[in-house]
């Protein structure tokens, strides 16, 4: 029976009540960034958001681990950490390219395939033990998605306002 919680729960370099907060946290915050995008009914939303950033969590504290397992410490392994950062961040990028389309002349989501990436750029920290930098990253890129998606679209309800009022026409000259 103690062989199998072992393999079940193997020595970790972080301790298991430290790896539940950080994934909890990368829950949260990548919620945080989703809910933005779910209220102002964007393709990606609230799930997507809460998964790309719960998976980079996952993805940083394994390369964390497996850095410290006994089964890559010969000669022969060598482990690089940061290429599971630049895994991450070229899979999220991927995902977020593909929420991108080019209808009728303008480019839209563009601001939701951001938010995606961001949200892998929090789960990251998180997952890292950064939850200084993935808090203020979270918060900013609400208040950046929120108050300047507001003043955004405050700007463009007066522009359409002035486009909706009659202009006066030229005089034609007379005969």
């Amino acid at each position: 029976m103690e062989q199998i919680l072992a393999d079940l729960f193997p020595d970790t370099e972080i301790p298991y009540p430290v790896i539940a907060a950080r994934l909890t946290g990368a829950i949260v915050l990548g919620a945080l960034i989703g809910f933005e995008r779910e209220y102002r009914d964007h393709p990606a939303g609230l799930r997507t958001h809460i998964l790309v950033s719960l998976s980079a969590a996952v993805f940083s504290i394994i390369s964390v681990e497996s850095v410290h397992l006994a089964a890559f410490s010969g000669d022969q392994v060598r482990i690089d950490p940061l290429r599971v950062v630049e895994a991450v961040t070229s899979g999220v990028a991927f995902l977020a390219a593909g929420m991108i389309v080019f209808s009728q002349g303008q480019v839209k989501n563009l601001t939701t395939g951001a938010g995606m990436w961001l949200s892998g750029a929090v789960g990251l920290a998180v997952g890292l033990g950064y939850w200084l930098i993935a808090f203020f990253a979270g918060i900013a890129c609400v208040l950046v998605l929120n108050g300047l998606g507001r003043l955004q679209a405050a700007l463009q309800d007066d522009k359409q306002a002035d486009d909706r009022k009659p202009h006066p026409s030229p005089e034609r000259p007379r005969a």
